[in-house]
């Protein structure tokens, strides 16, 4: 099939799927945008202002996702500069770049995968005893970085500086967007952006979104399009930034697996 004729849905939130849109489009591909989650503002502020009144007490502060750094950043950076003796680690290159567009540059960054293992693995968060951690995130979401650390001896704090919700459904789009031959791949970054896709397709409608074929960040999220009912087996990008999932679009393309 000819990139050309491909059609990726990008699901990434909306405000942050223009980057990878725009690299699909530069390698030949039609990008179909479809937000598949919402990014508000956390329920609760108690816990960010305590953040800035005692950011200099921690010795690493770790940025969850580019969602991390935008709206923790804003409001600490709003009130008060950065402790120079506080280390800042990011799960990604994404979120490391996003550190530098508010003119601080991260200490710690995994150099390929981008997830919370890829993290642990360097050599500077193997010993923490004695250390204080505060992790900057969204509500929820998986406790193995904090219980890793706090394994390793440290005293792990996190602050909730975002909320993650499932946008409301637009049923007559995602009718369109599942009608046969609208789409021919599905590039999803997260667990929770799959889960919340498979939602809004509805009852009706999954059925159909199993059938089409799947690009995802990680193998879990893999293990969880299996889990779904996703028909063909996911292909696995190298990690969540827009170019390996580019990447993993066009290896797609290239096996000739998507429909005619």
């Amino acid at each position: 099939m000819g990139n050309k004729c491909l059609r990726v849905l990008v699901t990434r939130p909306a405000g942050q799927a223009d980057k990878l849109c725009r690299l699909l489009e530069a390698a030949g591909y039609a990008a179909v945008q479809l937000p598949t989650l919402e990014i508000r503002e956390p329920d609760a502020i108690g816990p960010m202002q305590t953040l800035v009144e005692s950011l200099q007490n921690y010795d690493v502060a770790v940025f969850i996702s580019v969602n991390a750094v935008n709206h923790g950043l804003d409001y600490v950076l709003a009130r008060r500069d950065w402790p120079q003796q506080v280390k800042i680690a990011t799960v990604g290159a994404s979120s490391a770049a996003a550190l530098r567009e508010h003119g601080l540059v991260p200490d710690l960054v995994p150099a390929h995968q981008y997830n919370s293992e890829a993290l642990l693995a360097l050599d500077e968060l193997q010993d923490m005893h004695g250390k204080r951690v505060v992790i900057l995130r969204g509500n929820g979401g998986r406790e193995h970085l904090r219980d890793t650390l706090r394994a390793r001896g440290a005293e792990v704090d996190y602050v909730e500086v975002y909320r993650r919700v499932c946008p409301a459904t637009d049923s007559q789009l995602m009718r369109a967007l599942l009608q046969p031959g609208a789409l021919d791949v599905i590039t999803a970054t997260s667990n929770e952006i799959l889960q919340n896709l498979f939602s809004m397709a509805g009852a009706s409608g999954q059925p159909q979104l199993r059938g089409l074929p799947l690009v995802v960040a990680s193998e879990r999220q893999a293990q969880l399009a299996q889990e779904l009912g996703f028909e063909q087996a996911a292909v696995v990008a190298e990690n969540a930034g827009d170019a390996a999932l580019v990447e993993a679009v066009s290896r797609f393309a290239s096996r000739g697996r998507s429909p005619t």
